[in-house]
């Protein structure tokens, strides 16, 4: 993962730990997990509804959206979203943020 979505997948870690623990530890396994799994089988996740693109794909894994786009010798991390955000919105936010 890039530094910035490094960053927010620990930021998500703490904000679950307050919680509990364990869940906190089981999702972040989770995500690892998925995200590792990418390396061998990187078109497995199902494209992106809102953003129709077939470069770009997710796995849902517990309440979240692991976004990730293909390139031709690589996978590379795009986001993790909660299922309820709304990604159109998030993703024009970004795109204008650079």
């Amino acid at each position: 993962m890039v530094s910035r979505s490094r960053r927010r997948f620990e930021a998500l870690a703490r904000y679950i730990a307050k919680d509990s623990l364990f869940y906190a530890a089981a999702v972040v396994q989770e995500i690892l997990d998925a995200s590792r799994s990418l390396r061998r089988f990187a078109e497995r996740g199902r494209i992106v509804p809102e953003l129709g693109d077939r470069k770009f794909r997710e796995l849902l894994i517990r309440g979240y959206r692991l976004i990730y786009r293909l390139e031709e010798s690589q996978v590379l991390i795009v986001g993790l979203v909660h299922r309820k955000r709304n990604l159109k919105r998030l993703w024009r936010r970004g795109k204008r943020n650079g």
